[in-house]
């Protein structure tokens, strides 16, 4: 994965509007996140091969970055993401990492379901 670039990531993002995509979102301080001490409360969510369409998709922030996904009826969104790549299946994977490298934040689109 490479540091967000802002425009690439916008242009990706455009190449999805209004199309059925698969969404994988996670979010964790649990597995990924053992190190920390700071709280005994884990929490983490997960969702892999939803299927949505979102009619405006937008990255924000200076970095770590936001990205919001405008559906007809809400939004999806992840913030703290570092991260990105847009692989050769055409996918864009965007992820959020700490400053020791481990994983917080993942949100993937993808025209195809994602491996299971």
């Amino acid at each position: 994965m490479n540091p967000i670039h802002k425009s690439t990531v916008q242009s990706a993002l455009d190449y999805f509007l209004n199309r059925d995509v698969y969404l994988h979102l996670e979010t964790t301080n649990g597995a990924y996140a053992v190190h920390r001490q700071e709280s005994n409360m884990t929490v983490g969510a997960y969702i892999r091969n939803g299927r949505i369409c979102f009619e405006r998709g937008i990255i924000t922030g200076d970095g770590p970055y936001r990205v919001g996904l405008k559906m007809e009826l809400g939004w999806v969104y992840a913030e703290g993401l570092t991260d990105f790549e847009l692989d050769s299946a055409g996918r864009l994977l965007l992820a959020g990492h700490d400053q020791e490298g481990r994983l917080a934040v993942a949100l993937e689109l993808s025209l195809s379901p994602f491996e299971l």
